[in-house]
């Protein structure tokens, strides 16, 4: 594939232009105006990749068998293969364009079309080769990257065992250095240190990026662990079959992603070469010396992980686009299907005229737009920071700032993206009746495909604690690596102002900020800078108050574990208060940069829907803090019939200016 030139903007230097009087013609200016401004940076890659993939021998077949889903998914990927579609990923010299954000972006545009092919796409290339290149050096670009670029060497990405998911520093897969031989020993330590949930091990990977404690010992030293670190190792042969001491076991039929070939695999005693650890951040010289350019562990093993940050955001973003497509399939199904009469005729009504259907789809719409725009910023900044930094150094200061933010943000948004995909595909089916429970429809095959984004590549719970335990630290370097005491120590000393201070607005949000009241009650709820500081406080409250809780881990006889396990509902929360106050920051620069006032305007109530509905979603919290008074709650309630009133007649443009390609769209729903 390569980049188109981004389109223009249908309406730049029309401002002020009055509508051609023809509706739809009217109609579909609109929709450009605002696909243009919800396409981002990457809006012509957008379009090329539409025209590529309008074809409805993309989507996912329930006829076929596991073994037939996984080759059909695979013949798919190779399609991509010949388009160049992977060597966005890459850096010129090893054979990509080394376009970070086409690359992120090109794999949200395949949740439009198979979520399968998205995760088998995304770990050859994005995981296993994001390991090779990221964490190895010159003998393994040369080595692998063309080759697994071109499909010639297909792998997997082997870090989650079944004893130990989300904690990677606890793995159990053991490589010990034999400096006789001049090899890495691998061995699955206890049955728990299997691999498992393994894309791409059951049937087609022949070698494997393993994530393993790293043993070794200079000369008249003991051998000791040197914590994770990551090791190419050979699984098959040429034939398919598995090498002797390696065991691979098929995950079998799961609740969907049937054309990925999960599986695991466990290690007797493997030997390969020394040279087969990717040793950008840490190596083993031939007598067995261990080196490392980062001294701290924990600082290097954190560095190790966030190079691959690249995979978290794309489950993000392709994420955030099978929510879109689902919502797109409701909404033009509640806009032909009719159920009972008009009072006034014998037409019966179209069910997105009832209150209570545009109650379930219309707030998913807006949230959807909200989550896209933070993507989209989210995106932009993964590309300027791997663009400005290539070779994953700690860097100055100021970059290694930017890499946390980012981390951080990245966790955040793939939290709040899946949940918002699952539970907006779980609706949508719902919305669409029976004709919604079909296959052929998409809306089942997409339900259950994207339940387990929720938690692969992190579990949404754990990383939503990592944005606030982010937040909760981030105002000193050397809390970094703290243990639950010394991050408790941080934290209980940690000024109010200091919040504030860190989580500066931008220019457009502090305009508004400066536009309303500083007691919110006193605002008009209409007004952004009142709903904007309805969200600054909600987090900073949280913030502060979770800080509180901890300080009981500073008395000699706490309980570390206790005091934090007692607040990790709070913790949650904060977290959950962040994300919500960043999506919001991040719609309102959206509207701000569209230069088609109809676009706007039509955005703006977008946004307000955006922030009642997720006011009323913790209206309770609110109300106990009194940082909303009852009436206002009630004012609230109202305001969100109201604004589905007034986006009713326009949520098939807002569904259509998702640009989901009309082939992907294909369904049997009869009114």
């Amino acid at each position: 594939m390569t980049v188109a030139e981004a389109p223009e903007n249908p309406s730049a230097g029309t401002a002020g232009v009055a509508p051609s009087g023809d509706g739809e013609s009217d109609r579909r200016l609109l929709v450009d105006n605002l696909k243009y401004v919800l396409d981002g940076r990457w809006r012509g890659l957008r379009e090329y990749a539409r025209q590529h993939m309008d074809r409805a021998d993309l989507l996912p077949d329930p006829t076929l068998t596991i073994d037939e889903a996984r080759d059909a998914t695979f013949a798919k990927m190779k399609e991509l293969a010949q388009l160049d579609f992977a060597a966005y990923g890459f850096r010129e010299e090893h054979g990509g364009t080394g376009d970070v954000g086409a690359s992120v972006t090109a794999i949200e545009m395949l949740g439009y079309a198979d979520l399968s092919l998205m995760v088998k796409a995304g770990v050859q290339w994005g995981l296993f080769g994001g390991a090779i290149e990221n964490l190895g050096t010159k003998r393994h670009h040369d080595k692998y990257v063309k080759p697994l670029i071109d499909l010639e060497l297909l792998g997997c990405f082997a870090m989650t065992e079944k004893g130990h998911g989300s904690n990677v520093q606890a793995l159990e897969t053991i490589a010990t250095y034999d400096r006789d031989a001049d090899e890495f020993v691998v061995h699955s330590s206890t049955p728990s240190a299997t691999k498992d949930y393994i894309g791409g091990a059951a049937k087609h990977a022949r070698i494997a990026t393993v994530f393993a404690q790293l043993v070794t010992g200079a000369p008249g030293e003991e051998p000791v662990s040197r914590g994770v670190h990551c090791f190419v190792v050979p699984i098959r042969d040429e034939d398919g079959n598995a090498l002797p001491g390696v065991t691979i076991g098929d995950d079998g039929p799961k609740g969907g992603l049937a054309g990925v070939d999960n599986g695991n695999l466990a290690f007797d005693h493997i030997r390969i070469p020394r040279e087969n650890l990717l040793n950008k951040y840490a190596d083993v010289e031939p007598d067995g010396t261990y080196t490392s350019p980062i001294e701290s562990d924990n600082r290097r093993f954190f560095t190790m992980l966030g190079t691959l940050i690249r995979g978290r955001a794309s489950v993000g973003a392709t994420a955030g686009a099978a929510g879109r497509k689902a919502l797109a399939i409701a909404v033009n199904y509640g806009s032909q299907r009719r159920q009972f009469d008009a009072p006034s005729g014998d037409d019966e009504i179209p069910v997105l005229d009832y209150r209570a259907h545009q109650r379930k789809l219309l707030p998913l719409v807006a949230k959807s737009y909200a989550l896209q725009f933070a993507i989209n910023e989210m995106i932009e900044e993964l590309h300027e920071v791997q663009s400005a930094n290539p070779e994953g150094t700690e860097g100055d200061d100021s970059m290694a700032g930017r890499q946390r933010e980012l981390e951080g943000t990245a966790a955040g948004l793939k939290a709040a993206t899946t949940w918002h995909a699952s539970h907006t595909i779980n609706v949508c089916r719902e919305a669409c009746g029976g004709a919604g429970y079909l296959s052929e429809n998409q809306l089942p095959i997409m339900r259950g495909d994207i339940d387990v984004f929720t938690t692969f590549e992190g579990d949404n719970t754990v990383l939503t604690q990592l944005v606030a335990k982010e937040l909760l630290s981030a105002y000193a370097e050397e809390v970094q690596g703290y243990d639950t005491r010394g991050w408790a120590r941080f934290i209980a000393g940690m000024a109010r102002d200091v919040f504030l201070e860190k989580s500066a607005a931008r220019q457009v949000v502090q305009t508004l900020l400066d536009s309303s009241d500083e007691d919110p009650e006193k605002s008009d709820l209409t007004n952004r800078g009142t709903q904007i500081r309805l969200f600054r406080n909600r987090e900073d409250h949280l913030l502060r108050t979770a800080a509180n809780r901890m300080r009981r881990a500073l008395s000699d006889d706490a309980d570390e574990f206790e005091v934090f396990n007692d607040a990790q509902d709070h913790i949650l929360k904060v977290g959950q208060a962040h994300i919500d106050r960043v999506v919001l920051e991040s719609f309102i620069s959206a509207i701000d940069s569209c230069d088609s006032q109809s676009a706007k305007d039509l955005l703006w109530k977008v946004c307000d829907l955006y922030v009642y509905t997720t006011i009323e979603s913790d209206i309770g919290w609110f109300l106990m803090h009194r940082h909303v008074s009852v009436e206002r709650a009630k004012a609230i309630r109202r305001g969100i019939n109201e604004l589905c009133a007034q986006l009713r007649p326009h949520a098939q443009t807002l569904v259509d200016a998702f640009g989901v390609p009309p082939a992907l769209l294909k369904v049997e729903m009869q009114p």
